[in-house]
């Protein structure tokens, strides 16, 4: 026979929880446990997570049951993890998308926090599915997960992108290490667009310890592949394209490179000490 069930529902940035009623249902308790429900947030709308707890008994709590969500009276609300921002950084999301499959964005955060942040993304992209963020002014990259859509009655629909783990300098606008202006010959090699190996030729643009700057590989790399550049008797080293230059710009075919081996210094050159952060 069918039952109501009522489910105890979080906000995927942890700042809002609500119980909801399930009625009318024929599934057993076990399969609800482990299927996502809809529901609203106030700070971020409607979201879809899997239940905390699912009961019964009517809890001795506000229930939602239309379109104004309350929050338990009996439980404090958990804090942020930290103040949201009104912050305009650019930014490169991609990844494998099912909508679409390969995918590379770049757009513009709307809102920041240590958790995350808002963008707008032209990709149709689901709830759950996980991406890479590249911040474009430090060069920094994290893996995201689609916590939140918000359509948009005209444009692209506004879609929250949260850490795996919070990171209090992801969105900071200096770049974790100084980069110099340097022309250096390196030898690339990698695989195109269809899987076919190569060897290009090219010339760093600007270095730092983490990373690059290369002309003249923007059309054989895409966001994410990893290759391996050499610098003549001075070795090798594998680095992950993080960025690449907007085509029709002065940065068309230019791509940004972090390095995936830290032991190895490729450059050879002498970076400023970085400052000591303020007591």
């Amino acid at each position: 026979m069918p039952r109501t069930y009522f489910a105890r529902l979080r906000c995927s940035y942890g700042d809002h929880e609500t119980w909801i009623p399930l009625e009318e249902r024929l599934e057993p308790l076990e399969q609800l446990l482990c299927s996502p429900v809809n529901f609203e947030c106030p700070a971020h709308g409607v979201q879809q997570e899997v239940p905390l707890e699912i009961t019964e008994t009517r809890p001795n709590v506000y229930i939602d049951t239309g379109p104004t969500r309350y929050t338990p009276p009996a439980k404090k609300r958990k804090p942020r993890s930290s103040e949201r921002k009104n912050l305009h950084v650019p930014v490169v999301v991609y990844g494998w998308a099912k909508s679409c499959g390969s995918f590379h964005e770049e757009t513009a955060t709307l809102v920041v926090n240590s958790s995350g942040g808002l963008v707008i993304l032209h990709t149709n992209v689901e709830m759950g599915e996980t991406f890479f963020l590249v911040n474009k002014t430090n060069r920094q990259e994290a893996e995201v997960r689609v916590v939140y859509i918000e359509p948009r009655f005209a444009g692209d629909p506004c879609v929250g992108l949260a850490f795996k783990q919070p990171s209090t300098t992801f969105w900071k606008t200096t770049r974790r290490s100084a980069r110099l202006p340097q022309a250096i010959r390196v030898t690339v090699h990698g695989k195109d667009h269809q899987g076919n190996a190569y060897s290009q030729t090219s010339s760093t643009l600007d270095v730092s310890v983490n990373g690059a700057r290369l002309d003249n590989l923007g059309y054989l790399t895409a966001p994410g592949q990893v290759i391996e550049v050499k610098r003549r008797w001075r070795g090798k080293a594998k680095f992950r394209v993080v960025w690449i230059g907007q085509i029709g710009t002065q940065e068309s075919n230019q791509i940004g490179i972090c390095s995936l081996e830290d032991d190895k210094d490729l450059w050879r050159v002498r970076f400023p000490e970085a400052p000591h952060p303020k007591a």
